[in-house]
Formats: structure tokens, sequence, C-alpha cells
């Protein structure tokens, strides 16, 4: 058995100072934000080069917390990706907010900025584009076309821990940005956990006061919020497993490589890496034009595989009153069709990649 993902592999590199950080803050009874949850705070935020880092409870929170405080709301449009995990456009609509699908790159499945500006009207408030399965948006190019147009960005940096471009971290373009530690992330907590990061004083104090229910100071409640407080124990195995990001990271590209020099002759398509980007390939996704029967050889020899995602987000049932055809988001609706997660996780040996890939 070749799994997806192996965290117990990873707690077993960092055991030892991993049950330490645990002990630690049941010794100290600090299970609710507290001083480890600042100091995780501090670190992370110190990593990117920002000035604020707030923890919360999930991922999906936070980007619905940073919308808030941006001031999206009820009337307002943001655009999103039409491929995304649905908490990129759940998000907005929780808000009170419209999201507005725009398609994907064909190449890097990330936002297509070629046809953000088609998808602007007087509503669109923001745009979050999603660095999605750690590939970078092209920062740069996004956040001209929303200065020109006075538009908020909200990073949606879930799946793209460490990823730069242009040497710069994701994350700190826009206006504001969005993390989720979900166990199986690049940097995972171990149980639900989130994190926004800007250099907006004012986005950072209005997110502070939503994710504790909308207080400054104990009992000094200026708006109304919600419960969404990182716990002791995630920060401190966070603060751990941030010293090892940049190695696992390298790791993870360097086992990307093998795939790719493994698969070059072969009828997938690998991933192709944005020109001036690094892509952490929090998932290695390759595309088959004949997906079904590959998914069948790869299970029955026991390796874990997946798809992200099986349904673009403008075609999910939810979004059904729309009316949404295929032509609308061709590329999105095509890829959807093709797309694979092989496994990928820094302790993925050469070995197992090697038995992977001869079965593709």
């Amino acid at each position: 058995m070749i799994p997806f993902v192996d965290l117990k592999a990873q707690y077993l590199s960092i055991q030892k100072e991993i049950d330490e950080a645990i002990q630690s803050v049941i010794n100290q009874t600090a299970f609710i934000g507290g001083s480890y949850a600042a100091k995780f705070e501090k670190e992370f935020a110190d990593f990117h080069g920002v000035k604020h880092c707030i923890a919360c409870a999930n991922g999906t929170d936070s980007l619905e917390i940073l919308l808030q405080a941006m001031g999206v709301g009820a009337g307002d449009e943001v655009l999103v990706p039409a491929l995304s995990w649905i908490s990129t456009s759940e998000a907005v609509s929780t808000v009170g907010a419209t999201p507005i699908f725009v398609d994907i790159d064909p190449d890097y499945y990330t936002i297509d900025l070629d046809l953000i500006e088609e998808k602007i009207t007087a509503k669109t408030k923001a745009i979050i584009p999603v660095h999605i399965y750690g590939q970078p948006v092209n920062m740069p190019r996004l956040m001209a076309i929303a200065q020109k147009h006075n538009l908020k960005v909200l990073e949606d940096c879930a799946q793209a821990h460490s990823a730069t471009f242009d040497g710069q971290k994701i994350g700190t373009f826009g206006d504001c940005a969005s993390f989720s530690f979900y166990p199986g992330k690049n940097l995972g907590a171990y149980g639900d956990s989130g994190g926004m990061i800007t250099n907006d004083p004012e986005i950072a104090r209005i997110a502070r006061m939503i994710a504790n229910h909308g207080q400054e100071g104990k009992h000094n409640h200026l708006m109304e919020g919600r419960n969404s407080r990182m716990d002791g124990i995630q920060a401190a195995v966070l603060s751990v497993k941030l010293n090892y990001l940049d190695e696992w990271t390298d790791a993870r590209i360097a086992n990307a490589k093998r795939y790719d020099a493994l698969l070059k002759n072969s009828d997938v398509v690998t991933p192709r890496v944005i020109e001036n980007g690094k892509h952490v390939f929090h998932l290695y996704v390759i595309r088959s034009k004949n997906r079904a029967a590959l998914m069948r050889t790869l299970k029955a020899e026991n390796i874990g595989i997946s798809i992200h995602y099986p349904t673009a987000l403008p075609f999910l049932d939810c979004y059904k009153n729309r009316k949404y055809t295929a032509e609308d988001f061709p590329v999105a609706h095509q890829v959807t069709q093709e797309i694979i997660s092989l496994p990928m996780f820094a302790e993925l040996d050469e070995e197992s990649i090697e038995f992977i890939a001869s079965y593709i």
C-alpha cells in the first residue's frame, strides 16, 4: 500500500518535539488562544515578512472573516476561479455577496487572468485568486488588474504554504491572505486550524475582533463576531512544524521532479510550473484521457489516488439555479474529466514513485 499522504511518517520524524510541545500545552492548561497562539502568529507573520497574523479555527473561517474585514457584503460581487474547493465561493455567499466564476488557465489551473476584466461589473468588490495545488498565480499581473479597477484582493493560500512568485511569498501581494492548516496541508495542524495575514492594520484589527466574538478587549463587544479561535495544541504543533516547512517543501519539489522524469514519455499530462513561480506541490496532479482505466489500475495496486476536484464549482448542485453549461467554463469542465492526484508528501521515497510511475 502506498498512501495518498502519510501523516504518521511525518509525525515519527519529529515525534519528540511534537510530544513535548503538546505536553507543554497540557501542563500549562493553555487550551484556547493564549501564549501558544500568539507565539505562532508572530512566527508565521515573520515567515512571510508581514506585520499581522491572526490565528483562527479553520481555513473557511479565515476567508469569511477577511471578506467581512474588507467590507464585502450584500450586493457585492467577488470573482473566484471555477476550480477550487467550495470554501472559496461558499465564503463569498456566507457574507452575503455573490461569487462570480472565472474559467481557469489550461496550463496552470489557476484563475485565467485573460478573462478577469470581462467579468468585472459595477458590483465587483474583490478578487480571490486561489494558488491551487501549490501553484502560484501571477500576482503582479493580477494586482495590476485589481488596482486598475479599484478592487480588493484576498489570496487563498490554503494549498500553497511557502510558494513564491518572483521570489516573493504568496500571501504578501494582496490586501490580505487566507491559510488553512488542515492536517493534510503542507503546513498542517492535528485538527482544524486557519490563519490570516495582512499588512493592513485595519483589516487585522477587524479580523481579530470578528474571530473573537467582536471583542476588542475582554467583554468589550464592538460588533457581533463569531467564535473562531485557534486552540493551544494546534498552535504548538504548528510552531514545531513551521521550522521544517522549507525542508519539506524542497522534498515535495524533488518528488515532483522524479515524477516528471519518469512520466516524461507517457501519455499523461504532468503539471506545468508557471514561469518565475515556485510550485510547492501540495498536490501532484496529472491529466489522462483514459482516467477511469488508469485509476482502476492504480487502485488495484493499492496506490492511494484522488481527484481534486471531480466537479468544477459552477456545476455543483448548490449553484444549479444559475443554469451554467460546459460552454460557460470549458477549461474547468474539461480538466475535471481528466485530473488525478497522485501520492505526494515529503517522506515519499524514490522506490514508491518509481512503482507508481511504472503502472502509469
